[in-house]
C-alpha cells in the first residue's frame, strides 16, 4: 500500500512558545507527536528529547531481531530515561515531561492474525493521539492517560462533562517520571482508503471529532488538510500549540500529491 503524508506544528494564538514536536521518517516507516509540558523551556526541551532519542533508536534497530512491540517499548524507555537524565542535569527543568503517539509501519513475522488485511503498530503515552478516518468514520484509536478519561470508563463522568471538565489536561502517566508505567502499544489494522491522524491536544481541545472528520474527509491532500485542521483551530480559540501528522493510505500510487 502506498503512503502519503505531511505534518504541521504551530504555537497557537495564545502560547508564546511551541512545546510540540513531531518527526515524519522520510520513507513513510514511522511517525511521531509529541506534547511538551513543564514550562517554556521544559516543555519544549522534553519534547524534542523524546522526538529525537525516539526517533533514533527506531531507525538505528529497525531491522533488529527484536519485535515491534520490543522495539517501541524500548525506544519510549529510552526517551523517558534522557528526559530524567536532563531534568538531574538542569534542576530548573526536574518538572518537565511529555506526551507522545508513535505510529510504525514495519512487518515481521510474528504480528497478530489479521486475515488479509496490513496494519500499523501504535504507542503511545499522554493525551496525545491517533485517530483513523474511514469513510465517513472517524475513531479514536489511542485512549488517553488523563483523570477525566479513567474517570469516564469508570462511569463517573460524560462525555460532555469530560470535555469541560478542569481536570481534562491533568495526566496519569508522561514521559519523564521515574514512577513511568507500562508503555500501551497495539496493532491496528489499516485499509485503503484509511487516512491517519496523529495530533496534539491543542487541536482536539479546539475541534470535536465531527469537525476533523469533515476536514479529513474532504481534503485529498494531506498537506492542504493539515493547514485546514491548523487554521480551524486557531480559529476557535489556538489556545494551545497545534501539531498534526496526517498519513493516507491508498492501494494504488496518486500523481495529484
Amino acid at each position: 500500500m502506498k503512503r502519503y503524508f505531511a505534518g504541521l506544528t504551530d504555537r497557537g494564538m495564545v502560547r508564546s512558545v511551541n512545546q510540540d514536536a513531531y518527526y515524519i521518517e522520510p520513507n513513510g516507516r514511522f511517525f511521531i507527536v509529541a506534547d511538551g509540558m513543564g514550562g517554556h523551556a521544559g516543555g519544549k526541551e522534553a519534547s524534542q528529547i523524546a522526538t529525537e532519542v525516539m526517533q533514533r533508536y527506531l531507525t538505528e534497530y529497525w531491522d533488529s531481531q527484536q519485535s515491534s512491540v520490543e522495539l517501541l517499548e524500548t525506544a519510549f524507555l529510552k526517551a523517558n530515561q534522557a528526559i530524567i537524565e536532563d531534568q538531574q542535569e538542569h534542576p530548573e527543568r526536574a518538572d518537565m515531561g511529555t506526551t507522545a503517539v508513535v505510529v510504525m509501519f514495519r512487518d515481521e513475522e510474528h504480528k497478530p492474525e489479521s486475515g488479509k488485511s496490513q496494519g500499523i503498530w501504535v504507542a503511545h503515552i499522554g493525551d496525545s493521539r491517533l485517530y483513523r478516518l474511514r469513510g465517513a468514520k472517524l475513531e479514536q484509536i489511542t485512549e488517553d492517560h488523563t483523570w477525566v478519561a479513567r474517570a469516564m470508563k469508570l462511569g463517573h463522568i460524560n462525555a460532555e462533562q469530560a470535555r469541560n471538565h478542569p481536570w481534562r489536561h491533568v495526566l496519569s502517566q508522561c514521559l519523564g517520571r521515574q514512577d513511568l508505567e507500562q508503555i500501551d502499544v497495539q496493532y491496528v489494522d489499516v485499509q485503503p482508503g484509511d487516512r491517519l491522524l496523529l495530533c496534539s491536544d491543542g487541536l482536539t481541545e479546539e475541534l470535536p471529532d465531527g469537525a476533523i472528520a469533515n476536514h479529513l474527509k474532504n481534503i485529498r491532500a494531506c498537506e492542504q488538510a493539515a493547514k485546514v485542521l491548523v487554521n480551524a483551530a486557531k480559529d476557535k480559540g489556538g489556545r494551545d500549540n497545534i501539531t498534526v501528522v496526517i498519513v493516507a493510505i491508498e492501494g494504488r500510487d496518486r500523481t495529484d500529491e
